[in-house]
Order: C-alpha cells, then structure tokens, then sequence
C-alpha cells in the first residue's frame, strides 16, 4: 500500500487542529493558576510586568581618532584592525 503525499497532508492538518485544541485547554488551565496565585498574592499585572524591564543602555561616547591618513582621507582610532592604506603608511606593525 501507497501513502500518497494528500494523506500526509491530511493526517498534519488534524494533528495541527488536535495540538491547537491542547494548547487552548492548557492555556485556559495556566490563566486560571496565574489569576489564583494573584489574588493569593495580592498582586496586580503592574506588579509583575515592571519587573522585567531592563534599564536602558547608556550610549558609548565615541572613541577620539588617533590616525588620519591625508591623503585618502581614512581615519583609525587605535582599535581593531587598521584601513589598508593608513596600516600600509604608519606601519607593518599596526
């Protein structure tokens, strides 16, 4: 016996359509724990949604040029690798 590419199809969409009913059963049992432990606990959704925000991040202050090649016009500040043409004028060693 055969099985055709259409059955395959047909037996992902009713196990997707199973999965889905699970998932809403499951989804209906953790809200009702979550509202129980809130009123436990006394709490309320600004209680538990501030904690997870993170402070925002401080902008870098941009690093001083240590190099400039006059000639193109390239600029290095010291750090990670040098432009082609400004490490081919400074140096090897850079």
């Amino acid at each position: 016996m055969t099985t055709w590419y259409q059955d395959y199809q047909k037996q992902i969409a009713e196990l997707q359509a199973k999965a889905q009913e699970v998932r809403n059963v499951e989804f209906a049992h953790a809200k009702t724990q979550i509202h129980a432990l809130m009123k436990v606990y006394g709490l309320a959704l600004a209680d538990i949604g501030d904690s997870a925000k993170r402070p925002p991040k401080v902008p870098r202050k941009p690093v001083d040029i240590k190099y400039k090649d006059e000639v193109t016009g390239d600029t290095w500040t010291g750090r990670v690798r040098a432009p082609s043409g400004l490490r081919a004028r400074i140096g090897a060693s850079i």
